[in-house]
């Protein structure tokens, strides 16, 4: 089974998201400044919303044909 870049481009995004994820994490864990906590959940948020984006986006290309 060959992997479409689809599937390439669904998963760096959703590596992406977890990489932001784990680095708000362990801000919070390390008690960074408010600031750069709060800066790294909107990056992780912008990240989700690409991420759904491009699923969706993958979705309806493959239902066209």
């Amino acid at each position: 089974m060959a992997i479409d870049l689809s599937t390439i481009v669904i998963a760096a995004a959703v590596l992406a998201v977890l990489a932001v994820l784990v680095l708000g994490i362990g801000g919070f864990a390390r008690g960074s400044d408010p600031k750069t906590a709060n800066r790294r959940m909107w990056w992780r948020v912008g990240a989700q919303a690409l991420a759904i984006a491009l699923i969706l986006l993958t979705f309806w290309l493959k239902s066209r044909g």
